[in-house]
């Protein structure tokens, strides 16, 4: 699957995935009986809002008796639950209904068939919309008066915000895939440095902000809503550039400053390929209300879907939830560890999104007594079990380093981190000994580092690796931090005094992995990774000083037994099939990657619209030692037709910079019936500050 900022189904560019959809299989005779209620679905849904706009939404009930109330679970998210989402909601709506719990899928307001316009992620009127929404939703005749809500990525961050606001008829949360705090942990920024997928997401988001209602629910204003969607539309990718610390843009909606905010008892849903666990991590720790939390092999996608597997029966374990939160049964879920999760024997790159070796795994509390850090210290080449004599090493950052590891959340086996060893070779590599033994983590690894520049912004990557007999280097977690904000996550950036060293800590990404024995643990240091991050305004040297270098593990000690694990759990997860990329690397120094996503027009199933659309597909280049010289092109399209309705929209944004100054060039257009409807184009420049 592309990239894409929020969830498996993002924005309007979605509709292709939808061609190859079908549910995972669960394995033979372990999946729960059908629910015993009888479904009801009705579309459309007009939820109304004190402002006067109205939202779409689609219900899936229980049929019940005249005088029988149920629970109802919300699903707040811009995409399009008529079409783009059809299947996904198809899928969810009724199986929750059969189990005795209503189902909402609403459209956020200028989204999908709702009225209104969306102009940004996160907006203070989308979260009090939800809360008018509950209400609404506790106040229908045909509800008990409790409400949950659930959503994987944009839906797991309205969740969390919308339960940070304490609405009374919420009564448990499920967030999937979602950040606690917006510029430390979210596709825009990676440890304060500007990312790819700021700019991929951007692209998609326009989709989403631009697309036309459809003509068949709103009637005939649709086009004149079109228009106002497209006039609306800002150039979010350089909105976001313009924002290049953690000011009140991001803390607003990080619920992560607050999580005591959130009242309601939480089941936080993750996996160790998405790039959102480490929030989920944390929150697991910070929340007190009633939680539980299970973090699986796959990436940013519902467990039933998994990639990389083995998924689960999502809809046994969450009707379990919400049964026990909604409508007071004590079915057990509640029971038993408050974190499970997945311990893979393998990396996702070594099995090519197939299902991961590994087991179930869980802890009684967490943070776990039962997990003992464990200290690698740096040497020159060597990882070593205690300090070395006082010494440095330099490293010139002329070099392209992370081609291996170019997306930051990976779809698709060919976005996957590959083997590490090119990379590897152009790092500051520290090796530790073959393991006698399997050595298992879960948790977050730390890295404490005492570093100098010779230029007042500069960034330090790490990658820690587990390096098999036959010389591979699989990548097992990374952590990178732009030392302007060596501060912390509250602070500003501020410039390094070059020459003058400083310590910082970084922490790597949470993860749970098991290294073989033979096998050898292995660090990798550089400036940056490239196209993850955008690189620093000038050639770098880093002067890394090694004698109180120390690398932290996690370790939990191999049990003779697990705990039994509850679930259901299934195979053969989502699949789009691949993208076509391309890495190119020439004597002169240039490197060029290219990536393009097949187009799958696909009629959706009962309403008759056709979808289609390309990307994001992505063409980037950069020239070994001129870091100034990176450019990242990224373009999107998405488009929708049924009989004489035909609209389709285009973005394209390209991203410069020079030392001191980010460039964006951004271009919408959209055609009604294959004639210009609408077109813009704009340059932003826009300051830099930090890296």
């Amino acid at each position: 699957m592309p990239t894409r900022r929020r969830s498996v189904l993002a924005g309007l560019a979605a509709q292709p995935l939808l061609a190859g959809w079908s549910a995972a299989r669960s394995e033979p005779g372990r999946r729960p009986e059908a629910g015993p209620h009888g479904v009801k679905a009705l579309e459309p849904v007009w939820i109304p809002l004190k402002s006067g706009l109205r939202l779409s939404a689609r219900l899936w009930l229980p049929r019940g008796g005249p005088d029988e109330r149920f629970p109802v679970v919300l699903e707040y998210i811009p995409y399009r639950t008529r079409d783009s989402y059809r299947l996904i909601d198809d899928h969810w709506g009724p199986q929750l209904a059969a189990g005795g719990v209503g189902f909402a899928r609403v459209d956020i307001r200028g989204s999908g068939d709702s009225d209104g316009l969306l102009h940004d992620e996160y907006l203070a009127s989308e979260q009090q919309d939800g809360v008018e929404i509950i209400a609404w939703l506790a106040a229908q005749p045909w509800c008990n008066g409790n409400v949950g809500m659930r959503g994987l990525s944009w839906g797991g961050f309205s969740t969390l915000q919308v339960a940070a606001l304490a609405p009374p008829a919420l009564k448990a949360i499920m967030p999937m895939c979602a950040t606690d705090m917006r510029f430390w942990n979210d596709a825009h920024y990676v440890g304060g440095a500007p990312g790819l997928t700021n700019l991929k997401w951007a692209a998609g988001f326009e989709m989403v902000m631009s697309g036309p209602p459809d003509p068949a629910v709103v009637g005939d204003r649709w086009e004149s809503m079109w228009r106002s969607r497209l006039e609306a539309t800002p150039s979010i990718a350089a909105r976001w550039l313009s924002h290049q610390s953690n000011d009140a843009y991001w803390r607003h909606g990080s619920v992560g400053l607050d999580p005591g905010a959130i009242r309601c008892p939480v089941y936080l849903v993750d996996g160790w390929a998405d790039s959102y666990a480490e929030s989920a991590e944390r929150l697991l720790r910070a929340i007190s209300t009633p939680k539980k939390a299970l973090f699986g092999p796959w990436g940013h996608i519902y467990p039933d879907l998994a990639r990389p597997g083995p998924g689960l029966d999502w809809a046994y374990e969450e009707l379990r939830w919400w049964r026990r939160w909604l409508a007071d049964e004590e079915n057990g879920v509640m029971d038993g560890p408050v974190f499970r999760f997945f311990m893979p024997y393998a990396t996702p790159a070594e099995t090519g999104m197939k299902d991961l070796p590994g087991r179930w795994a869980s802890e009684s509390s967490w943070p776990s007594p039962n997990i003992a850090p464990r200290t690698f210290y740096l040497a020159p080449g060597r990882l070593q079990s205690s300090p070395p004599p006082a010494s440095r090493l330099q490293y010139v950052a002329d070099k392209v380093v992370g081609l291996t590891k170019p997306e930051w959340i990976p779809y698709a086996q060919a976005e996957l981190p590959r083997d590490q060893r090119p990379d590897d070779a152009r790092s500051l590599v520290f090796d530790s000994e073959p393991l006698g033994e399997a050595l298992e983590i879960v948790g977050v690894p730390s890295l404490r580092l005492t570093v100098a520049s010779d230029r007042p912004v500069a960034k330090i990557a790490a990658r820690l690796c587990e390096v098999a007999p036959d010389g591979a280097s699989w990548l097992v977690t990374t952590g990178l931090l732009d030392l302007t904000f060596r501060g912390g996550v509250a602070s500003e950036a501020q410039p390094l005094v070059p020459g003058e060293a400083c310590e910082v800590e970084i922490p790597l990404t949470v993860i749970a992995h098991r290294f073989k024995p033979g096998s050898v643990i292995r660090l990798s240091l550089s400036e940056g990774l490239w196209p993850l991050v955008w690189p620093s305004p000038e050639t770098v040297t880093l002067d890394v000083r090694l004698s109180a270098a120390a690398l932290t593990l996690p370790v939990r000690p191999i049990p003779a037994a697990e705990a039994p694990f509850p679930i259901p759990v299934t195979h053969d997860g989502f699949s789009r099939g691949e993208p076509a990329l391309d890495i190119t690397q020439e004597a002169d120094g240039w490197v060029r990657m290219r990536g393009a996503w097949p187009n799958h027009p696909f009629v959706v199933p009962g309403i008759g619209t056709q979808l289609s659309g390309s990307g994001p597909d992505m063409q980037l280049e950069i020239r070994a030692g001129e870091p100034n010289s990176s450019k990242w092109t990224i373009t999107q399209s998405s488009r929708f037709r049924r009989g004489d309705w035909d609209c389709e929209m285009r973005c394209a944004i390209e991203m410069r910079s020079s030392a001191t100054h980010y460039v964006i060039q951004e271009r919408l257009s959209a055609e009604k019936n294959g004639q210009p409807f609408f077109s813009r184009e704009r340059t932003d420049r826009i300051e830099r500050k930090g890296a």
